[in-house]
């Protein structure tokens, strides 16, 4: 009962005090004219972009390569020797040069339908990562390594057994080794099966960030080998009729000055086909390679203005008191200095985390809203993971709160206090989003200050499937998002434990 008198006490005194309240409202308004601000367009009547296509999990995804199918009705296989993966980069109009980005791919594939964002599983070999197996764009397995040749090929099979695909691969055709077996929920009767190539764009991962070249790739391969109910020739004594060549999710993004070098295609070669495409198969990901998009990172840049804003209410709520010369009569009306403090902090925990909630529930479709006024397309990520984001956000507030409130009782002077809070959560993160300070400083200060708990905002993935910038001037924490947040509690949990141990032992 005492504990919840404290409290209630403290929560008076909060909503009492009109400055604090206004504080509260103004540190949801700063943040909101912040992302106003940030996602201000003179094409406000530019109509929607459209969408990025979506994967089984809600993920968005680049699902743009040259097929050469048939349809596969029920239970089957296709098996098939790679005998060559070769490509060019256009590094500008007109000018190309020979080469492979690390992870062009050319293989087999099984793909629910020809639409963007469908379910697959696909063995490939690729650039330089060997023979990998990969499914539903987020899954990747590693097979044999090396890339293929004429004297060294690289076999690659897929068994389909109702909703459940397993790939293989071989040296000489006669040995298999079993790569990966996935299941794939709600795959349906009747498939598509068949020879792909698709190639990413070069991404410059040193230096500043921002350089891609469009690239394309193409993969020789031997006579396929086609096994089940299939819907025209193909197995039968070894034709290769049936196969119908297509560009899944249009020009892959070749459109334009580079047309020439990286449009896709197929043509039978000595019983087998050579396959040429673009594109790829794979998570849409943060970096130069997203392209003109918004994220929902973007939508909460607001935070840390509201963050500074909190800190000043937070420190107040306690150091005001030290200044007007009450916190004796605050200590000496609650018995247990501690229950002081852990009733302030409940207080100011329990406001900043609903001002972070609220402002995120609203900014991200607000952004969401404005991004598309301005012609960009919005990263889509799965709910749970845009809820962890709000929910996230909340407890990135609150815990900072709570932070500069066992500052202030540590300081007693409230400048001092907000300056601290400033220089060790706010401006770190500042220098490491904006791109003032090197990848590697950037990334030492996103995993040893209280700035690292700005992780917990983060929804763009870090796959090691695909190249990209992961620095975090490109959106990309060192941390995983709740490791982040654990740098912020425990530095909260300390400072609030050297506050309660100097409340206890100090005068006031």
């Amino acid at each position: 009962m005492r504990r919840l008198g404290a409290l209630h006490a403290e929560w008076t005194k909060f909503r009492t005090v009109r400055g604090w309240v206004l504080g509260t409202v103004g540190a949801a308004t700063a943040a909101l004219l912040f992302l106003l601000a940030g996602t201000t367009s003179a094409n406000q009547h530019a109509q929607d972009a459209a969408a990025l296509p979506t994967g089984p999990s809600g993920e968005a995804v680049n699902d743009n390569f040259y097929f050469v199918h048939q349809a596969l009705t029920g239970d089957g296989s296709i098996t098939v020797s790679v005998t060559g993966l070769t490509g060019v980069l256009a590094r500008e109009p007109g000018r190309t040069t020979p080469g492979l980005t690390p992870w062009a791919k050319t293989g087999i594939l099984v793909k629910q339908s020809l639409g963007q964002g469908s379910q697959y599983a696909a063995m490939m070999v690729t650039g330089a990562h060997g023979v990998r197996m990969q499914n539903d764009f987020t899954h990747d397995r590693a097979g044999l390594p090396g890339r293929p040749s004429a004297a060294s090929p690289r076999w690659l099979r897929l068994v389909r057994a109702g909703t459940r695909v397993t790939g293989y691969d071989s040296t000489d055709g006669l040995h298999w080794s079993e790569v990966g077996s996935v299941r794939l929920a709600g795959l349906a009767t009747t498939v598509q099966v068949g020879l792909f190539t698709a190639c990413p764009a070069a991404v410059q991962t040193s230096g500043s960030p921002g350089g891609t070249s469009p690239a394309v790739a193409s993969g020789r391969f031997g006579r396929v080998a086609v096994g089940g109910s299939w819907a025209r020739g193909g197995r039968q004594h070894g034709r290769q009729d049936g196969w119908h060549g297509v560009q899944v999710g249009g020009d892959a993004g070749t459109s334009g000055s580079y047309a020439d070098h990286t449009s896709g295609g197929y043509r039978p070669i000595g019983g087998g086909f050579s396959v040429t495409g673009a594109g790829d198969i794979a998570p849409v990901v943060g970096g130069p390679s997203l392209g003109p998009a918004y994220t929902i990172e973007n939508f909460l840049v607001g935070t840390f203005a509201g963050l500074i804003v909190l800190t000043v209410v937070a420190v107040q709520f306690v150091t005001a008191e030290y200044r007007r010369g009450l916190i004796g009569t605050t200590l000496a009306a609650t018995p247990g200095r501690e229950r002081v403090l852990a009733a302030k902090a409940a207080v100011v925990m329990a406001v900043a985390f609903a001002v972070g909630v609220t402002v995120a529930a609203v900014s991200i479709p607000l952004g969401r809203q404005r991004a598309h006024a301005s012609h960009f397309v919005v990263f889509t990520v799965p709910r749970a993971v845009e809820l962890r984001a709000v929910l996230g956000t909340g407890l990135l507030l609150a815990t900072s709160a709570a932070l500069a409130l066992a500052l202030g009782t540590l300081l007693r002077r409230g400048a001092t206090a907000i300056t601290t809070v400033i220089v060790t959560t706010v401006l770190p993160y500042l220098l490491a989003v904006s791109g003032v300070l090197p990848a590697a400083p950037a990334q030492w200060l996103l995993r040893l200050t209280p700035a690292a708990g700005f992780a917990v905002q983060q929804t763009l993935p870090h796959y090691s499937h695909v190249l990209s910038v992961y620095t975090p001037s490109s959106g990309y924490f060192p941390l995983s998002p709740w490791a982040g947040y654990a740098v912020l509690a425990g530095w909260t949990a300390l400072a609030l434990a050297a506050a309660t141990l100097l409340l206890r032992r100090r005068d006031v």
